[in-house]
């Protein structure tokens, strides 16, 4: 597989809040996704669960899926049974050839919550940190004996978002614990992206490209907001239309082989999923240009 540029459906219809995009059918996602030259969707909660349904539902725009995201609570599991809560969803990722699982811990996150702002987001103590990453090893080892490989997704309001945690996780994990690097939550989160390619491109076995509106964040974390409300009020945006340079995140990725996903959580009311994931589209492949790789 070489580089590959997908879409989230989050772009068109949001997971955490349904209500944004909620009027949106499917049928316009997938056809508007085919219509930019987008390769391949990212679940999304409208999509059929069952890999025929969704093969065929897919194959219509000539779609492949990118893979799906897992909400984790290894925190409260052992490593068996986080598996066999993932094997259903293994499944129909091994059924739809997909390479990976996007992997959160969610247990104790604050990311769905709008009571409460992300300077209060769960941070584990230094002495539950061996035992959480023991344990993801061996998940990553058993998700990758059954054909998956485990990308462990940093994320805002989570125990692993900032840089020192997402540093951390991978000092303290094998190589066969993956990394999804985001370019948006990294961004969020007080990581330099370009830095963590730099760092890690080895292991990223999954990319998520949203962008950074600079003003909107800034106020984000001097409020004190929650995550959705910056969601809500457009901290993220498609690449290209904030300050992510793109050239220079990519030129880690010379021998990364898999997907590229534009990943905007916006009010699709406010920022047309069309007009958008065009624009980030259209930025990535002219950013990949420059950067020496070809999608």
């Amino acid at each position: 597989m070489t580089i590959r540029i997908g879409a989230h459906a989050i772009c068109w219809s949001n997971d955490d809040m349904p209500e944004l995009g909620g009027h949106i059918p499917l049928e316009t996602c997938l056809s508007e996704a085919s219509q930019i030259g987008i390769q391949g969707m990212e679940m999304g909660n409208k999509f059929p669960k069952e890999a025929n349904a969704l093969q065929a539902v897919l194959g219509k725009y000539n779609l492949s899926l990118t893979s799906w995201w897992f909400s984790g609570a290894l925190l409260l599991r052992t490593a068996r049974e986080e598996f066999e809560a993932m094997r259903a969803q293994l499944d129909l990722l091994k059924a739809m050839n997909c390479e990976c699982v996007v992997y959160a811990e969610t247990a104790n996150t604050i990311q769905g919550r709008r009571d409460i702002g992300l300077s209060h987001r769960p941070i584990m103590v230094r002495s539950e940190w061996p035992e959480y990453f023991r344990k993801l090893d061996e998940l990553s080892k058993l998700t990758l004996d059954y054909g998956i490989k485990l990308a462990f997704h940093h994320h805002m309001g989570t125990i692993i978002q900032s840089e020192d945690d997402i540093d951390r996780l991978m000092y303290s994990t094998s190589e066969t614990v993956y990394l999804l690097l985001d370019t948006g939550h990294a961004s969020w989160g007080g990581a330099d992206p370009i830095r963590l390619a730099n760092n890690y491109a080895d292991r990223v076995a999954h990319i998520h490209t949203k962008d950074i509106r600079e003003e909107v964040l800034t106020k984000a974390r001097k409020e004190n907001w929650p995550f959705l409300d910056g969601v809500l009020r457009g901290v993220f945006t498609v690449p290209g239309d904030g300050t992510v340079d793109y050239v220079n995140f990519f030129k880690s990725f010379q021998n990364y082989s898999g997907w590229i996903v534009i990943e905007a959580e916006q009010d699709p009311d406010k920022a047309n999923p069309l007009q958008y994931v065009t624009k980030g589209y259209n930025h990535l492949i002219s950013t990949l240009k420059k950067a020496g790789l070809k999608a």
